[in-house]
């Protein structure tokens, strides 16, 4: 049998343990199991950036992949922990929204809260339930308990409000949902959406006020230093500047409004 994957996304970053004492819990209830360091540098806090890096990134994993995503301001309080299993992979996560992005796109079998404390550290710090709670459920899941045994069921776990984009006779509007480390600008504006607003004719697309005066395939396609448009590979339309940051250079963050009008709209 293929050794189990546990993929962690935290926004602990590199130079403290506890993304280590993580792994090391993990790695003491299943020792075969295979740890990949999805990403510790998420923004502290922030739930939705740990939502949207999620869903770009999990189908990539081998069916089975447990991901273990700790992104929890809400440590120490009365919001749950869960374990869910969607498709072909489970995930483990605080109750605060961290995983609505990935099941909004695979709809969840089951979903538990993290209830039974035998699959717990026996001690549970309320500064640090990544370790002592989400770590071993996650182990546990690996070594091959069902994902029914760390939990009574639910149905009304927490989700993110994360903007859709908007159709109207003009064209679409949306807003840059990330910003990636080269200061590229991801928005919500799919590519069906946007075939759909240009299927009748030319478009023009504006981010944060800015006009952008390409649509190209590739960074590389874009002139100069000029702002481009392109799909990226999460397969959404993304502001960038070729070489540069989109985001520095147009003053654009989360947020933004970006637009795609019909021409003469």
């Amino acid at each position: 049998m293929p050794r189990p994957v546990v993929a962690l996304l935290t926004d602990f970053g590199s130079s403290d343990h506890y993304a280590g004492a993580m792994k090391g819990v993990v790695l003491g209830i299943c020792p075969d199991v295979t740890l990949v360091d999805v990403v510790h540098d998420l923004p502290p806090h922030d739930v939705l950036a740990g939502a949207l890096e999620l869903a770009a990134c999990y189908r990539c994993f081998p069916v089975g992949t447990i991901f273990l995503v700790v992104v929890d301001p809400g440590v120490g309080s009365a919001r749950r922990g869960l374990a869910a299993e969607a498709g072909e992979y489970r995930f483990v996560a605080p109750d605060n929204g961290v995983l609505t992005a990935a099941l909004q796109d695979l709809p969840p079998r089951k979903v538990v809260e993290l209830t039974e404390r035998k699959y717990a550290r026996p001690t549970v710090s309320r500064t640090f339930e990544g370790r002592d709670r989400f770590a071993p459920a996650a182990g546990w899941l690996a070594k091959g308990i069902a994902l029914a045994s760390l939990g009574r069921g639910v149905t009304d776990y927490h989700r993110l409000d994360i903007p859709v984009p908007e159709a109207s006779p003009d064209g679409v509007a949306g807003v840059v949902l990330r910003v990636d480390r080269f200061g590229n600008c991801i928005t919500n504006i799919d590519r069906r959406t946007f075939e759909h607003a240009a299927a009748n004719g030319p478009v023009t697309i504006t981010a944060g006020g800015h006009d952008i005066p390409r649509l190209v395939a590739t960074y590389d396609d874009a002139r100069g230093t000029d702002a481009c448009a392109l799909f990226g590979s999460t397969d959404y339309l993304e502001i960038a500047v070729n070489g540069a940051s989109a985001a520095e250079r147009l003053s654009l963050a989360r947020g933004s409004r970006v637009f795609v009008r019909r021409a003469g709209s």
